[in-house]
C-alpha cells in the first residue's frame, strides 16, 4: 500500500503593521476615515478606525455633521487597542473640546507614535472644529503628537499668524512646536509657486518640494498625508523618511485625482496600483 505523502506545514502568517485612525466619516469617500483606510491599504498596513463623527458630504461641501459622544469614542479605542494593539495612530476630525480631550487622554496612555492632523475646515471651507476646541488642541492634543501636520489655514487658527512665504513657514513651525509636538510639517501647498512643505523639530529642517499639478480634484490631501506618515512610522521608518515617502505618495495621488459629482473630486488613493 503506498505511503501517504505528507502535507507541507503551512507557513506562519504574520499580521501586517497596525495603524489606527481616529476621525470622522466622509460619505463621499474622498477624505476622513474613508481616505485614511484607503491610504493604509495602499501602504500595506492593517487599518483600524475610531469614528468621531458622521458627516453628510459630497463633492460640493458638507451638508451636515453629527458628533459621537465621548463614551462611544472611548469604547471604540479601548476595544481596538486593548485587543489588537497598534503601531501608530493618526487623528483627524475632532469637532469639540470634549472629543479633543477624550482622545488626548487616550493617546497619552498609548505607547505608539501619533500623527495629529488638526482638522479645522473642509476643502470647501466648512468648519469642522468648534472655536472653543482650539485651546484643547493646543494644550492637550498637540503635546502628545509625534508629528503635527497643519496647513496654512490651520496654522492661522492655532497661532493667529498668516503665512505668505517660506520665512513665514519657519515662524509658523516654531509657534506650533511651542505647543509640544516633537515634529511639525507646515504644509505650504496654498502658497504660489511649486508646492513646498517644511518638516522640522526645531533643530533640523527638511524642505520637501514637488511639482505643482494643475488638477482641481484634491479633496482629501490632508487626511491622506497624515495617514501616509502614520503608515511609515508603523513600518519602522524615522520621521523624515516617513514624511518624504508620504509626500511622494500624496503628490502622485494629486496628479491622478479624478472628477466625481459636480464639485471637487478626490485624490486617487490607488494610483500606484492602477499605474502598475
Amino acid at each position: 500500500m503506498p505511503r501517504p505523502v505528507p502535507t507541507p506545514a503551512a507557513e506562519p502568517v504574520t499580521a501586517p503593521a497596525r495603524v489606527l485612525t481616529i476621525a470622522g466619516s466622509e460619505s463621499g469617500g474622498g477624505a476622513g476615515i474613508q481616505a485614511d483606510l484607503k491610504t493604509m491599504m495602499a501602504f500595506g498596513v492593517h487599518g483600524m478606525s475610531v469614528l468621531t463623527a458622521v458627516t453628510a458630504q459630497n463633492s460640493l461641501g458638507v451638508r451636515g455633521a453629527w458628533e459621537l459622544p465621548p463614551e462611544a469614542v472611548r469604547a471604540q479605542y479601548r476595544a481596538v487597542v486593548d485587543d489588537i494593539g497598534v503601531r501608530a495612530v493618526k487623528t483627524g476630525m475632532l469637532s469639540s473640546a470634549a472629543l479633543v480631550e477624550t482622545v488626548a487622554g487616550l493617546l497619552a496612555g498609548t505607547d505608539a507614535p501619533v500623527v495629529v492632523d488638526p482638522v479645522g475646515v473642509s476643502k470647501h471651507g466648512d468648519p469642522l472644529l468648534a472655536a472653543e476646541a482650539l485651546d484643547s488642541v493646543r494644550t492637550r492634543l498637540l503635546p502628545v503628537a509625534t508629528v503635527a501636520t497643519p496647513n496654512l489655514d490651520e496654522v492661522a487658527q492655532l497661532t493667529g499668524s498668516t503665512v505668505t512665504d517660506e520665512t513665514g513657514m519657519r515662524r509658523a513651525a516654531d509657534a506650533v512646536l511651542g505647543f509640544g509636538p516633537r515634529w511639525v510639517v507646515i504644509k505650504g501647498g496654498h502658497l504660489p509657486g511649486a508646492p513646498v512643505d517644511l518638516l522640522t523639530d526645531g533643530d533640523r529642517e527638511h524642505w520637501l518640494r514637488a511639482p505643482r499639478h494643475h488638477n482641481r480634484h484634491t479633496h482629501g490631501t490632508g487626511c491622506t498625508l497624515a495617514s501616509a506618515i502614520a503608515c511609515g512610522l508603523a513600518l519602522g521608518h524615522d520621521v523624515p523618511t516617513a514624511v518624504r515617502n508620504a509626500k511622494e505618495y500624496v503628490t502622485g495621488a494629486i496628479a491622478a485625482g479624478f472628477p466625481l459629482g459636480a464639485g471637487i473630486g478626490p485624490v486617487d488613493h490607488g494610483w500606484r496600483a492602477r499605474g502598475a
